[in-house]
């Protein structure tokens, strides 16, 4: 994680000349982490600005992630990307049995859905659906998804539980025009 770090510090200026939407989005983020964003100010996202970040950190972050993309709907977020399981268990020294190895590697359209409440400081993600290659996982089929590959990559991720936001943030609301981070007064 601190060698994706370092290397986006790196890159950021040469990424920033060439993708303005994508430097927008970082200095609205950046501005939120710092501190620097006003009490009570609303910082809007565009759908192209979530993309463009999307596109340049989110492989930067996550190995076997590739052409990420975000659609936004009302109080819902739907991620896109072509995936390799087997490789972003990997990157994090999980081990993986030999048959389930077989099944699992290889690049995959994959696309999630979650529904987001927030407000208070506190937020809610529920993963509503996901589909691997075109199938639909809901249910108990997606539980099992969600214990044997997400949690053991991001152990410290919040499904269907409340969480604190961090960085002053009071809210965060979706639509299919933006999201609106609200910060607290």
């Amino acid at each position: 994680m601190r060698r994706s770090l370092l290397l986006a510090i790196a890159i950021a200026p040469a990424i920033f000349a060439a993708d303005p939407v994508f430097e927008r989005a970082w200095n609205k983020l950046d501005a939120i982490e710092s501190g620097r964003a006003k009490p009570g100010s609303v910082i809007e996202f565009t759908p192209a600005e979530w993309n463009a970040w999307a596109q340049v950190r989110v492989p930067q972050l996550v190995e076997g992630v590739r052409n990420p993309r975000i659609e936004l709907g009302m109080n819902t977020a739907t991620g896109s990307a072509l995936v390799n399981l087997l490789k972003m268990r990997q990157s994090e020294g999980i081990a993986t049995n030999p048959f389930l190895e077989r099944l699992i590697d290889g690049e995959r359209p994959m696309k999630a859905t979650v529904r987001v409440e927030s407000g208070g400081g506190r937020c809610t993600i529920h993963l509503m659906r996901v589909e691997i290659s075109g199938m639909a996982a809901t249910g108990a089929v997606l539980d099992l998804l969600v214990s044997a590959f997400f949690e053991p990559l991001f152990p410290d991720a919040k499904i269907d539980q409340p969480f604190e936001l961090g960085d002053n943030i009071d809210r965060i609301d979706i639509s299919p025009t933006g999201v609106r981070v609200t910060i607290k007064k």
